[in-house]
């Protein structure tokens, strides 16, 4: 569905001005939107599975490691796929607000595509260099968002979301670097010519949503303060909206309808999309392509 027709349609839990915000900016942060309860759930399970990484030494499919992980000391950047490895993960991606407000913005017909858990650990957490995520899982339109949840409070010291005011609106940047290596961000050269006055950030109280399109450049700065910044991230995009390739972090919900009806109709977009590598089941996230740990991607 087009903006228009989206903003047509009486919405079911945001202000008709955020939405339009959205549209036009490419993003949106919904402060306190998500109730203690929640938090208290989210929380809850997240520690319960940290609990399960003191005995890893590597990073593998579900969870990627910090290079100094330690068994008395977790440090952890990501916990792939939770909505697979915990029930009230998808509770919360599949039930209300959530789904509220996301048709909203991609219309009353909502899929669910993937979710992963961005820790940004105390003292260090690794930053998020400038990148579009459209490009690392193409679909025929450019309805994907991401919802990310601030599971605690974010300040300015803990690597909040940053993101380029209506990038969405302009191109679309080549992932790749000169030798073929698929990098996952923008290269130094495209970055520095990023207009810096558009670039925002989102620090938020718990329970806060950040919301960006899937063609919108984003990144956060290292977590050099005392308090860890996990984002819960889960990506949806309207029911008409068509992956042409493999999930890197495919979930057993990819492709889920969690509202309305499924499409019998592809809706697509004219402009085209640079396409991602063949992950041939080898992508880890999007810390080891920035770091370069992951080597082999062509």
């Amino acid at each position: 569905m087009k903006a228009e027709e989206i903003l047509a349609i009486k919405p079911l839990i945001l202000k008709q001005a955020q939405r339009e915000f959205y549209f036009e900016n490419g993003y949106l942060l919904l402060e306190k939107a998500i109730n203690d309860e929640w938090l208290e759930k989210l929380r809850a399970t997240v520690d319960e599975l940290v609990e399960e990484t003191r005995d890893l030494t590597k990073s593998d499919k579900k969870w990627d490691l910090e290079p100094d992980h330690k068994r008395d000391a977790p440090r952890l950047r990501r916990l792939s796929s939770p909505n697979d490895h915990h029930p009230m993960f998808w509770n919360y991606a599949s039930g209300l607000p959530m789904v509220d407000i996301v048709a909203d913005l991609v219309g009353p017909n909502v899929k669910f595509h993937h979710s992963k858990l961005n820790f940004k650990w105390a003292k260090g957490g690794e930053e998020v260099k400038w990148h579009q995520d459209i490009q690392f899982w193409p679909h025929t339109n450019y309805s994907p968002l991401t919802v990310g949840t601030y599971l605690y409070d974010c300040d300015d010291t803990q690597g909040p979301l940053g993101i380029i005011e209506g990038s969405h609106k302009g191109e679309l940047y080549n992932q790749y670097d000169k030798a073929g290596k698929w990098t996952g961000c923008l290269s130094d050269a495209d970055s520095a010519e990023l207009d810096a006055s558009k670039a925002v950030y989102l620090p938020g109280p718990a329970g806060s949503l950040t919301i960006h399109n899937c063609r919108t450049i984003h990144g956060s700065k290292p977590n050099l303060s005392n308090a860890g910044r996990p984002l819960l991230l889960n990506v949806y995009s309207s029911a008409d909206a068509i992956p042409y390739t493999h999930n890197p972090l495919y979930s057993k919900y990819d492709q889920a309808i969690v509202m309305g009806d499924r499409a019998l109709w592809a809706d697509h977009d004219p402009r085209p999309c640079l396409m991602p590598p063949d992950w041939g089941g080898n992508y880890s996230s999007i810390f080891a392509l920035q770091q370069g740990e992951q080597a082999g991607m062509m």
